[in-house]
């Protein structure tokens, strides 16, 4: 066996420190100059200490580092080779950036003496991911013990960059040739505890005419202060505290009332609000007190331009508050969710007379047998899911349409809402997927997107060989497009063709045979009870569901 050549040395030093600190899961796509990371965590999974995901496609494999990263709280690392594969990484940088999601990105650059010269994939990586990391380190090729040593040095400074700032951190590694040959990997020391400290939270008394407002990844904790303070909790579907007592879900509606919304004097928000236009449309009102509760990493949602008090954290303070005000908004959201309730009237189970019951039964018939509307679709979903499982919602018109309907209940909902694009949706469930914990209840992870979210992430469906298949069902809801679109203003002027053209884009693909060419099991239903059946039992894999909507 050949002695392992710096690269080798380096590259096992590195991973070996970031696994020694905490890291589990690593994300490698194939390429020549990364070859010597790549090669160090095969033998790190080899020794069982982190967990191997190969992606032959860098945007695939970085969402899938994004999903990871959610489902554990801890960095998963990106492997990559130099070029433009260093660029593939970029929109999942930026969703976690946006979105608060610690994440490590190892891209393998060429030394220095073969930058700025032509050379075959080179291109300027430093810098290539500007503000959206929280740190970045250009590590030049290693030559000598020294610089192996100082790979376990930069490898803790990036992993506590990455924990800290709860976001991306890039590290650049530089690699002369020979690129790989002997060694191995092994875990590593830690690196170093950090020593910050939890700010003191701001406390406040319970105010007549406040609201608490949940934004996508509030957490629980939203919850758990609307209920302290007595006041409605105007909780998105992925704000991770759309339950409780307090939950108003008809909200939009309600921010519109002028004998509710108009009325409002303090809003509280958690998280970053991204479904509707109200909440931002409130909160930029000069009369308005508004108090913003920090991120754990990610961006400040402030429409107020800078006019909001700021704080890490919040405490409800005072005694006995006044709850007719909640009383009043959760009454009237209940009232609007049952008016906006399509399922059909199956008759009154409890009537005497024998007509009375068979008039139940045809309707009972009649609501198995009726056509799936979007409104059925996301409650078949939400009902179907349980706190074992995982539900993934796309940025489509579904989001929206659950957003506004689906009653409370304590499950963890993900979307990718740091800049709410389509982008890794099925990539960011598959890590969601390989994240869970073995030791945890086994659960489905549920993915409900619309079709052109598929399609745009459709090479997340290629499976890797001797990898555990996800018990993960992908919900298609197909309405022949984008048409969350028709409800741009533009709509009813542009000329027909043209705006489905540039804007709706259907695209006529065959998606049982798309499932069939990637391994997965596909079904397709029409009606709400074969979509009933459908979701309680899905296959022990992956499965693609598809469900047909109208536009």
């Amino acid at each position: 066996m050949t002695d392992p050549s710096p690269a080798a040395r380096a590259a096992a030093a590195l991973l070996g420190a970031l696994v020694g600190s905490g890291l589990t899961d690593v994300v490698v796509s194939p390429g020549s100059r990364s070859q010597a990371l790549a090669l160090a965590a095969a033998a790190l999974e080899a020794s069982g200490a982190v967990r191997l995901h190969v992606r032959i496609d860098e945007r695939v494999g970085a969402f899938t580092a994004v999903g990871l990263g959610i489902e554990t709280g801890r960095p998963a690392a990106v492997v990559v080779t130099s070029g433009t594969a260093v660029a593939e990484l970029h929109p999942a940088v930026l969703e976690a950036h946006h979105a608060g999601v610690p994440l490590l990105l190892l891209t393998a650059d060429r030394p220095a003496e073969l930058r700025g010269t032509g050379s075959n994939q080179t291109t300027v990586q430093p810098g290539m991911y500007a503000a959206a990391v929280r740190a970045e380190w250009d590590v030049p090729a290693p030559a000598t013990d020294d610089d192996v040593t100082a790979a376990v040095g930069i490898a803790h400074a990036a992993w506590r960059a990455a924990v800290d700032g709860r976001g991306p951190v890039h590290l650049n590694l530089a690699y002369r040739e020979p690129l790989s040959g002997g060694g191995s990997a092994t875990p590593g020391p830690a690196a170093p505890l950090s020593e910050t400290r939890p700010e003191e939270p701001l406390v406040l008394d319970p105010a007549p005419r406040t609201v608490v407002i949940a934004g996508d990844r509030a957490g629980e904790r939203a919850e758990a202060f609307a209920h302290a303070l007595g006041a409605p909790l105007l909780a998105e579907v992925s704000s991770g505290a759309r339950f409780g007592p307090n939950l108003v879900v008809a909200y939009r509606e309600l921010l519109d009332d002028p004998d509710l919304g108009a009325r409002i004097e303090r809003a509280v928000v958690f998280g970053h609000p991204t479904l509707s236009r109200q909440v931002p449309r409130l909160l930029v009102r000069d009369d308005l007190d508004v108090v913003l509760v920090g991120p754990p990493g990610g961006d400040w949602f402030d429409p107020t331009g800078g006019r909001a008090t700021r704080t890490a954290a919040v405490a409800a303070g005072g005694t006995h508050p006044d709850r007719s005000w909640t009383g009043r908004w959760v009454a009237a959201s209940r009232a609007l969710t049952e008016q906006t309730d399509d399922l059909p009237y199956a008759g009154d189970p409890s009537a005497p007379g024998p007509k009375e019951r068979r008039a139940h039964a045809q309707g009972e018939l009649a609501a198995v047998r009726a056509p799936i509307t979007r409104r059925s679709l996301v409650d078949a979903v939400w009902r179907a899911t349980w706190p074992h499982d995982r539900l993934v919602l796309g940025a489509s018109r579904l989001i929206r349409v659950a957003d506004g309907a689906v009653p409370g209940k304590r499950i963890r909902v993900v979307a990718n809402r740091g800049l709410a694009g389509i982008d890794g949706t099925v990539s960011t469930a598959l890590g969601i997927a390989a994240g869970i914990d073995p030791a945890a209840r086994a659960g489905v992870v549920r993915v409900l997107l619309g079709d052109l979210a598929l399609l745009h992430d459709a090479g997340a469906l290629l499976r890797t060989p001797d990898e555990p298949a996800p018990r993960v069902q992908v919900i298609v809801g197909n309405d022949g497009g984008g048409t969350l679109f028709d409800s741009l203003e533009v709509a009813g002027t542009a000329d027909p063709a043209a705006f489905d053209r540039v804007l709706l884009t259907p695209r006529p693909v065959d998606l049982g045979a798309l499932a069939a060419a990637y391994g997965w099991a596909y079904e397709r239903v029409t009606t709400r009870g074969d979509l009933e059946k459908a979701l309680t039992a899905p296959p022990p894999g992956p499965s693609l569901l598809e469900v047909p909507l109208p536009r």
